[in-house]
């Protein structure tokens, strides 16, 4: 890490540890509340030596991008709520041509083209399969202007080492916030060193390399064996959560981003209180941690999903991941940020029997 620390933006703090972490090509569209990151990217691409362009749509900008991670490069793409929707068919054939990406997806409330206003409308669409097609893409969740910009470095070490998209699922809250970060080191990439990119020629009279996507000519149980193997390895090796205070917790709230930090929050206060809340925080929202979820306390008598949607995106991942064994309860506020009192408030409802099942659909 660079030593001392800066103010800065999440969305500031996003671009520029993309920058440091040798992201030389980054294409996008503006777009609320993200907006900052394309500005960044567009005032300081050109003294790294790097290229930014803003296309003339979010379908152009993922176009561009294929192409330069095709060549090696380290490659940056951003959005938000129907921008992000717009990007799904490139994720597809990113992911098709197993090419290393970084997408940063800065959400907000969201029905149909929802508002500008901090929300969580993109989980499903991040978390399964992103675009057409049978696919997985690694999904980070930073709660933190300095995990903004550790997930963002490590994204692209990550999106190389399994040779796929890697995803930051931020959101209005914490990208728009402003906070101490230590930023990482900055390094070069080396875009030569993959034997799968595309070299251009040394003499005339040599063939240019030929890039193809799945055809009749291709070993389809060969391709198949080896995407099982990468999703499986991703999810057995890159689940990540951060456990608060659940040790002998009655009642653990589960919750990431933004909403996260409001549970922390009510966490304190209902111990300060005499309740035993806790918190489990996912930092990967794909793989989901069900690890998390493995040694639960005795005596715990269900958990709370809190979240900003209108119905819980996340209810089925909680569900799946303790195979229905547990209560489930839904703090759900769509629009509006969660308030510490509501949530506490809330779980005394929970323990005194008056609050239902979450149902999930």
């Amino acid at each position: 890490m660079s030593k001392g620390f800066q103010l800065m933006k999440g969305n500031e703090a996003i671009a520029e540890a993309a920058l440091r972490a040798g992201c030389r090509f980054y294409a996008g569209y503006p777009i609320t509340p993200q907006s900052e990151i394309l500005e960044y990217m567009s005032a300081n691409m050109a003294d790294r030596g790097g290229v930014f362009i803003q296309g003339e749509s979010e379908i152009a900008s993922m176009s561009m991008l294929w192409g330069a991670a095709a060549c090696g490069e380290r490659v940056m793409t951003s959005s938000s709520g129907p921008g992000y929707d717009l990007k799904q068919e490139g994720i597809s054939y990113l992911s098709s041509y197993n090419l290393p990406t970084v997408i940063i997806d800065v959400m907000r409330y969201g029905v149909g083209d929802g508002e500008i206003t901090e929300g969580q409308d993109s989980y499903w669409l991040a978390t399964r399969g992103g675009g057409h097609g049978d696919s997985r893409q690694l999904v980070l969740t930073p709660a933190s202007v300095q995990e903004c910009a550790e997930l963002t470095y490590e994204a692209f070490d990550l999106a190389e080492k399994y040779r796929t998209v890697v995803i930051i699922l931020s959101d209005g809250g914490i990208s728009q916030m402003i906070e101490k970060v230590v930023l990482p080191e900055p390094k070069e990439h080396d875009r030569s060193k993959f034997d799968w990119a595309i070299k251009g020629e040394k003499k005339k009279d040599e063939p240019k390399v030929k890039v193809t996507n799945l055809d009749r000519s291709m070993d389809y149980s060969a391709y198949d064996a080896m995407v099982r193997k990468k999703f499986s390895d991703m999810y057995h090796n890159e689940q990540r959560w951060e456990n608060f205070m659940t040790e002998d917790a009655e009642l653990i709230l589960v919750a990431y981003g933004i909403s996260s930090r409001i549970c922390k929050s009510a966490v304190r206060r209902a111990r300060e209180a005499g309740m035993k809340l806790g918190l489990i925080r996912p930092i990967t929202a794909w793989p989901y941690p069900k690890k998390a979820f493995e040694n639960l306390p005795e005596g715990l008598k269900g958990l709370v999903t809190v979240e900003m949607s209108l119905s819980s995106q996340r209810g089925l991942d909680i569900r799946l991941a303790t195979e229905y064994k547990v209560p489930l309860y839904g703090y759900l506020t769509s629009k509006y940020v969660p308030t510490t009192q509501g949530i506490v408030d809330f779980c005394k409802g929970v323990l005194a029997g008056d609050v239902k099942e979450l149902e999930v659909y």
